[in-house]
């Protein structure tokens, strides 16, 4: 469906335009994100790397450190399995990392080009009615509105019914991470080991707040987006054609009230106060955890 898109829009020079400024946006912020993600994995295990000619000096019997707190069934301080142990993990947690941001960049490139397409179906809808008293409204322009419009609508569906299961578990796991690492930065402070624990783990903390982030704002800018097509229908001189063209836009008017979105599980919409709303649980546990503690 994107590659049909961009094919059609090669026809007129502000739909390619638009669709440029679009990929070119998403492009440096995927880079940025991927960027983010792979020196919050450098900084994680920077305590371990850095420190690992100092730990390779200690005896075989003393337990090494590891970037990821795991049991293993073998001796695990020997120097060559010591080394490739840490390297295995280092390589694990960067996948990972790449694969939880290659989520978020595909969200954002979805939802980027929804905006391109609305806003140039917003440039189509000024171009039906473009003069003030005008009865003759072009039908061609019309029917292309009218499918353009079905077709984000199919799109965003679909973005929908693959990310609100991801939504569902990114809004109860990135709560729970948010709390433990904050609850460990809060804990570190007056330590000995205080700048390390901050080092190690404040990228961390900022990654999982950006992919929250992310998603929040994905949903509040499509439901932002959604709106415009309304607002430039009836802002367009539909009420002075005839009355049969007019129906025409009544009911492009009528079904854009319906707001695009993405829902976590089918249960509530991501939003900005949504994203507010994780931050706040996240501190609230924490003030439970240090209460605990």
């Amino acid at each position: 469906m994107m590659a049909v898109d961009w094919e059609k829009c090669s026809s007129t020079e502000f739909n390619m335009f638009t669709m440029k400024c679009k990929a070119k946006l998403s492009q440096r912020l995927a880079n940025l994100t991927m960027a983010f993600y792979s020196t919050a994995v450098i900084f994680y295990s920077s305590d371990v790397l850095v420190n690992r000619l100092d730990v390779s000096r200690t005896s075989n019997t003393t337990a090494r450190p590891l970037i990821l707190k795991m049991e293993i069934p073998f001796d695990s301080n020997k120097r060559f399995v010591y080394e490739s142990l840490i390297i295995m993990q280092f390589l694990q947690l960067w996948s990972c990392s790449c694969t939880i941001g290659t989520i978020n960049i595909l969200l954002i490139i979805l939802i980027l080009h929804v905006s391109g397409q609305i806003e140039i179906l917003c440039e189509w809808l000024v171009e039906v009615y473009p003069m003030e008293r005008s009865r003759d409204p072009n039908l061609i322009v019309i029917r292309k509105v009218i499918k353009t419009h079905q077709k984000i609508i199919t799109f965003s569906q679909y973005i929908e019914d693959l990310y609100s299961g991801i939504a569902m578990a990114l809004f109860v796991s990135d709560t729970l991470i948010i709390c433990c690492l904050g609850f460990i930065i809060v804990v570190s402070v007056g330590t000995l080991s205080a700048t390390k624990i901050i080092i190690s783990t404040f990228l961390f903390y900022i990654a999982m707040n950006l992919e929250a982030f992310i998603f929040c704002f994905a949903g509040e800018y499509l439901s932002a987006k959604s709106k415009t097509v309304g607002n430039a229908a009836y802002d367009s001189f539909w009420y002075e054609s005839n009355f049969k063209d007019s129906r025409v836009m009544l009911l492009l008017i009528m079904r854009s009230q319906n707001q695009l979105t993405i829902t976590i599980g089918k249960v509530m919409n991501l939003s900005l106060e949504r994203f507010s709303s994780i931050v706040k649980a996240s501190a609230s546990y924490i003030s439970v955890l240090l209460a605990i503690y």
